[in-house]
């Protein structure tokens, strides 16, 4: 990955850590009122490319109402959310609906964007990927702030269990996304973790 392009995702995840401390820029306005979705041209798949924004959720379900026997999502760059609680009701969504969930060749997932993809049913991603973690952060406090078994981690731990990990698998990854990289960065995944971890099913 080149410079720019680690500095550009680094950039935008320190604006979505700190959304909440300040008011919306033009930059998270864009991201708000981006269109994300799109249907593949021969609608066999769902196209994800962008940042989960707030109304995701919403325009997903009116794309699988419309196209009820898709289920493929597909990813082509998706550095993260701004609003957790609204990226983890997707994925829930995801896997309980048993969507397959792809990262296309030179895609890019990354913080909540992973915990989006993880959510399928079966997990591949092409050739030349890129799949990044790091610690959350709130106001005034990050995920390494708290010890181990902190009622802050459970929500996590118990999203990794609901879309299919034991509860060992889902501590493992996520203590180790949370003390991979401090918020302000961003760690990407070699081969032995994305394996180790389970990213992707056999």
């Amino acid at each position: 990955m080149s410079n720019i392009k680690k500095s550009t995702i680094i950039n935008l995840i320190m604006i979505l850590t700190n959304i909440s401390c300040r008011s919306l820029s033009p930059e998270l306005l864009a991201l708000e009122k981006a269109t994300i979705f799109n249907i593949s041209e021969n609608q066999n798949a769902i196209l994800l490319d962008g940042v989960i924004n707030s109304s995701a959720f919403k325009k997903f379900k009116e794309i699988t109402k419309k196209y009820p026997k898709i289920k493929m999502l597909k990813i082509n760059i998706c550095e993260g959310s701004m609003n957790d609680k609204i990226n983890l009701k997707l994925a829930k969504y995801i896997n309980e609906n048993e969507f397959e969930t792809h990262l296309l060749d030179n895609g890019l997932i990354a913080s909540g964007g992973t915990d989006l993809f993880l959510a399928g049913k079966r997990r591949t991603i092409g050739t030349n990927t890129r799949i990044g973690v790091h610690s959350w952060e709130g106001i005034g406090m990050k995920a390494t702030d708290f010890s181990t078994g902190h009622k802050y981690h459970k929500p996590y731990i118990e999203y990794y269990q609901s879309i299919g990990f034991t509860i060992k698998e889902a501590e493992n990854f996520y203590y180790f996304t949370i003390n991979a990289a401090p918020p302000e960065e961003v760690h990407f995944m070699n081969d032995n973790e994305i394996y180790k971890y389970k990213i992707i099913t056999p």
